[in-house]
């Protein structure tokens, strides 16, 4: 990888995180009204104390991820963006601004699949796991030193690269009965 021009920001952990999420959770169940059946905080801002990307992550949970325009269009009024990906058949995503740097980004998932239970069995797990968590900061901040972040593929990189960590602690958190709070 390319040394970058800029590095990507893992900032500090900021309380207001949580209330930009819910403010952000207010508007996209307006939007989306009946189709989202549960919309969370995700990633690693929605992790207490823990150093993140200042972007926030939400995961929106629907009965059906096909076809993609019955929540896109109306995620469009909100100013998202749709990044069309191969990942659309499991988790399309969305984000806004358009340009870089990002704010939040919108992860839509399909209720009660596999990919929902992964995404907060690993939040939930590291919510109670300080261990992981700062194991977690420490890849990422590690890892972002070698990123662009005003370069699309820089960025998938970065994601790509903190795979295997991910994989490992989602594998020990569903073994463990992460995470708790679905039905």
């Amino acid at each position: 990888m390319a040394q970058p021009s800029h590095r990507l920001e893992i900032a500090s952990y900021d309380p207001r995180w949580a209330l930009e999420f819910e403010t952000e959770r207010e508007r996209i169940a307006q939007a989306l009204g009946d189709l989202a059946c549960r919309i969370d905080h995700n990633g690693s801002t929605a992790i207490p104390g823990m150093d993140a990307k200042p972007i926030i992550d939400i995961q929106v949970s629907v009965e059906r991820l096909q076809p993609i325009c019955a929540y896109a269009q109306r995620l469009a009024k909100l100013d998202y963006v749709h990044l069309v990906h191969i990942d659309d058949a499991i988790c399309p995503f969305f984000h806004r601004p358009r340009e870089w740097p990002h704010t939040h980004h919108v992860h839509v998932v399909k209720y009660g699949g596999q990919e929902e239970r992964r995404t907060l069995a690993f939040r939930d797990f590291l919510r109670e796991h300080s261990d992981a968590a700062r194991e977690y900061v420490l890849l990422k901040k590690q890892l972002a030193a070698g990123v662009d972040p005003t370069d699309l593929s820089s960025r998938e990189t970065y994601a790509n690269l903190k795979g295997e960590f991910i994989d490992r602690v989602v594998q020990i958190a569903l073994a463990a009965g992460y995470p708790h709070d679905l039905c």
